[in-house]
């Protein structure tokens, strides 16, 4: 899940009656869009393709990024549809401004559609969505040094990625947990974006040096590939939590869908032209993470290790609404309030010894990871398609259901059923193991 906390980047000032203005135009828009959407996911498509044959794995990217698209569009018009019932309520400005002024997060908006129920349903699922995209750049990362390592030291000898988790990775990052300035981090989600696109070039390169072997590649390798294929997809896109947050940051919003539609017609010919080339070039032999097909050369090794330290050092930025809500529900609780009373030293302990116990538990589950494909594919089958697909349809229901046409009504209830179904077929085969032939 690609669920990148890029927030810190975007300025948004409030302004009166609860819209915000936002500065950026709709350049910067496109720019902060893409960064936001596209991340190490990508690198696993050409297994997707590889596990869903290439003409299934085109139309599942495909349906993925026109789904996700459309589904953005939801929570804005939902978004809109509550600043105007704020307007034509006057009388009650004052109330309603101060409950608005903060409709600003996919939370707030589950909020207003459910109460304290759709507020709590929705953080969970960002929560679990940014742990399960925390849990594959360590696995990305773990893997993409044990393949540097190997071919550089041992040759034949496979190290364990654990190894490298645990060894390397866990004690950088509870180093870097002590830093709470998310600016500070962002030139280097800036350079982990450069490292993809470098990693992305090269793989091409090295796909069309071998496409004369490329033949016998599947179009369709069964009814389970395509929903396997849509999961990665799925994951791939995931940005969706930032959705609101880009929206409100443009000075011109009736600009916002023109500019998303360019960014997503853009990232999904992007993600299908690389997942096609991939697997034509490489067949049968794609491993989950491109880049570990690519050649044991110096160039190789360089892109692998740009890429490792670029995600190790963004890491916090996706662990950053994962402590956000630890530490806003242990703030809150009475037992800490007691203990901060009673030692000086019990906030400064608590909040951070919780960003280590949480640091090792991620740790302990990404050594226990089988393959990073079939992860990233179960985690965008499930979380994600409910966080992408299933909630903004029913919000879009629940705000403006009585304003719909019928066909508009239709459509959220069928987005609502193939989501559900999609998560459970998708978790089923993945789960299953069908995904690993």
């Amino acid at each position: 899940m690609e669920a990148k906390a890029e927030a810190p980047l975007l300025e948004v000032a409030a302004s009166a009656g609860g819209r915000s203005s936002g500065r950026a135009t709709a350049a910067q828009t496109l720019g902060n869009i893409v960064v936001s959407i596209v991340g190490t996911g990508v690198l696993g498509l050409p297994y997707a393709f590889r596990v869903a044959g290439w003409l299934a794995g085109s139309l599942g990217v495909a349906a993925a990024g026109v789904s996700t698209y459309y589904c953005m569009l939801l929570i804005v018009q939902c978004r809109k549809r509550l600043w105007e019932e704020e307007e034509e309520e006057e009388e009650e400005e004052e109330e309603k401004a101060n409950e608005l002024l903060h409709l600003q997060t996919y939370g707030d908006l589950g909020g207003k559609a459910f109460g304290s129920i759709g507020r709590y349903m929705t953080e969970l699922l960002i929560l679990a969505a940014q742990t399960g995209g925390s849990i594959a750049y360590l696995v990305f990362i773990g893997q993409n040094l044990s393949s540097i390592f190997t071919s550089i030291k041992t040759k034949e000898q496979h190290i364990n990625p654990a190894v490298f988790i645990f060894l390397l990775l866990l004690p950088l990052e509870i180093a870097l947990s002590f830093i709470r300035s998310l600016p500070s981090l962002a030139p280097f989600s800036a350079f982990a974006d450069l490292c993809n696109i470098l990693a992305m070039a090269i793989v091409i390169k090295e796909d069309l040096q071998i496409f004369d072997n490329s033949r016998n590649r599947s179009a369709f390798n069964g009814a389970w590939g395509l929903p396997f294929a849509g999961g990665m997809a799925v994951f791939c896109f995931e940005g969706f939590s930032m959705t609101l947050a880009l929206e409100a940051s443009m000075a011109e919003r009736r600009k916002f869908p023109w500019v998303l539609l360019q960014a997503f017609i853009g990232i999904t010919v992007a993600y299908v032209c690389f997942g096609l080339f991939g697997y034509l070039a490489y067949g049968n032999e794609t491993k989950d993470i491109i880049t570990l097909n690519l050649p044991n050369n110096w160039s190789a090794i360089a892109v692998k290790a740009g890429l490792c330290i670029a995600l190790a050092f963004t890491f916090p930025i996706m662990m950053h609404p994962i402590n956000e809500i630890i530490e806003t529900r242990l703030k809150s609780s009475r037992w800490f309030q007691k203990l901060i009373n009673t030692f000086r030293c019990a906030e400064w302990l608590g909040l951070h010894g919780s960003r280590i116990l949480v640091l090792v538990l991620l740790s302990m589950l990404a050594s226990f990871v089988p393959g990073f494909g079939n992860f990233v594919s179960f985690v965008g089958s499930t979380v994600c398609a409910l966080l992408s697909f299933v909630l903004p349809a029913m919000f879009h229901l629940t705000i403006i259901g009585s304003e719909m046409r019928s066909w508009q009504r239709i459509l959220d209830y069928c987005i609502i059923l193939i989501g559900l179904a999609f998560a459970g077929y998708g978790t089923f085969n993945t789960i299953s193991g069908h995904s690993s032939n």
